[in-house]
């Protein structure tokens, strides 16, 4: 089934059930905090109103009356490449029929292959869509439809991604979505391309004084264009609400290489612009130290890459460091503060459209596994900021990043120790049962037991202030001798996760990656386990 190419209409969309189809609101109903959800619907101008509250009810112990009594939430992602290819009809029958799937997490803004497009190139193709990469012709951006009065306060102006002519994802999707009952995230990330007008003007700058691809958080237009984002997706489309995704670690991580996903590039490290130094001002940090160390951290780094072992040894030298040069530390949690300002601000933003909106957290894989990373991340904070946190806990290919934060940290801060036994001592710190050694881990994968430890850590973590919805791994690539998502092990992550109380789950990363028989492997684990 083709798609027929659409712009999103300036007014909020409804379904009307008795024309199939979808008409516009004027002046849509929108939910007062004061009223409760019996008055509202009482209330609800339609019965297409009261089916958009029910769909976006996500209730908890801190978010509504009904509390554990809560149908938990069956997401997955999906790209906007895969309706083009498929038939927005045809996916959403596989997405329900297979995978008991009742939320779609849209991706309407990214220019990353991780969330949008077809499958990475060098990756087997899955047993449905076109068979032929998009390498050449994927560029990203807004897929939707965006309107000019929410960027005024941006020189991030020019998003609207070519990839589908003047097709209005969201616009498309949403109707047959909501036909079914479904309710409908959009998904945003924040990956940005160099060659997109303005990003050069507010993008962040290294610790050599270079432009570098990543956009300065701490920059008010960079903050206008994430909250005129949101705001224009809220009002502009009928949705539940959005996602967010950012998985940018702060300068202390980046230095150490001490991801899963990134080389150690610690002269890279980032951002030391204008904003960064007024935000530090306001704070009562010194830059030039807070600069200074980072120079200091970069010689140490780069002498341990050439194994020049410090004549106290590599763990001490770097506490060392940190002892000697604390601004380390608080340029780091800087970084910190403004990426979650970012998404304190996406939050109210979104509720001033209409409180009864979700905004949810994408929390990157490495704050699995790395406790530094750990010690930066508190649940309970975070629970403030959103009305879900989606935990990555992705399990097959676990394995594989797992290994690599073991060998890039093996190579800096914890050089003395040989890697073998430096995977065990980070198992104990983080509480893991038993996982397999270094040498068979990438192989192997992670546990079911390890997607049931993590969410269970996030659910005690936000202390009920907000959903955990772990993130299950369906055919995320990885490497040629890497583990490769079964049946088995889908079912296995899902019923590990909804076991261990989960208030639901995203199918991740993204449709266009994921086989048939997992996604049904997904969807049986859900209806024995989804009580």
């Amino acid at each position: 089934m083709a798609l027929a190419k659409s712009v999103a209409p300036r007014k909020m969309r409804r379904m009307d059930p008795s024309k199939n189809g979808d008409v516009l609101m004027k002046n849509p109903p929108l939910a007062s905090p004061e009223l409760t959800r019996r008055e509202f619907l009482k209330t609800s101008a339609g019965a297409a109103a009261t089916t958009a509250l029910a769909s976006s009810a996500f209730t908890g112990a801190a978010l509504g009356a009904e509390g554990p009594a809560a149908r938990k939430t069956i997401g997955i992602q999906v790209g906007s490449i895969s309706f083009v290819d498929e038939g927005a009809e045809r996916v959403l029958d596989i997405l329900q029929e297979r995978g008991a799937v009742d939320t779609i997490y849209l991706t309407t803004f990214t220019y990353g292959r991780g969330l949008a497009g077809r499958q990475i190139p060098g990756q087997p193709f899955p047993d449905h869509g076109v068979q032929e990469s998009d390498e050449k012709t994927f560029h990203g951006g807004n897929f939707a439809t965006p309107h000019p009065e929410f960027y005024k306060n941006t020189v991030l102006k020019q998003t609207r991604a070519p990839d589908h002519g003047d097709l209005d994802i969201v616009a498309t999707v949403l109707p047959a979505a909501k036909k079914r009952g479904l309710k409908v995230f959009c998904s945003i990330e924040d990956v940005f391309r160099s060659d997109v007008p303005g990003v050069k003007e507010v993008a962040e700058v290294d610790l050599q004084g270079r432009k570098a691809g990543t956009l300065c958080l701490f920059h008010p237009e960079v903050r206008a264009f994430w909250t005129g984002l949101a705001e224009d997706l809220c009002r502009s489309y009928d949705i539940d609400g959005i996602l967010f995704f950012n998985e940018r670690n702060g300068p202390l991580l980046n230095a150490l290489g001490a991801s899963h996903s990134q080389s150690i590039a610690s002269s890279r490290t980032t951002c030391f612009c204008e904003h960064h130094q007024k935000a530090a001002r306001d704070r009562g940090i010194d830059f030039q130290r807070a600069y200074q160390g980072f120079r200091k951290l970069d010689k140490f780094v780069q002498a341990a890459l050439k194994g020049e072992r410090p004549g106290d040894g590599y763990f001490v030298e770097f506490w060392r460091l940190l002892v000697e040069n604390p601004e380390i530390i608080l340029w780091d949690r800087l970084f910190d503060e403004g990426k979650h300002q970012v998404l304190a601000e996406v939050n109210r933003t979104v509720k001033a459209v209409r409180p009864n909106l979700r905004v949810g957290f994408h929390i990157e894989h490495v704050n699995s596994f790395n406790p530094i990373f750990r010690a930066t991340r508190s649940y309970e904070d975070l629970a403030t900021k959103a009305d879900f946190l989606k935990v990555v806990v992705y399990n097959n290919c676990g394995g594989e990043r797992y290994a690599n934060f073991i060998r890039n940290i093996g190579s800096t801060v914890f050089r003395d120790v040989p890697k073998e036994l430096l995977l065990p001592f980070n198992n104990h710190l983080l509480n893991y049962g038993n996982e397999a050694g270094l040498s068979e881990l990438a192989t192997s994968g992670l546990s079911p037991d390890y997607v049931a430890r993590e969410t269970k850590r996030a659910i005690e973590g936000v202390q009920g202030k907000c959903r955990i919805f772990p993130g299950i791994d369906i055919g995320i690539p990885t490497g040629r001798n890497s583990r490769k998502a079964s049946p088995e092990d889908t079912y296995a992550a899902v019923a590990a996760a909804l076991k261990a109380g989960a208030d639901g789950l995203i199918l991740s990363r993204k449709y266009s990656e994921m086989r048939l028989a997992n996604l049904a492997a997904a969807g049986k684990a859900v209806r024995e386990f989804r009580a």
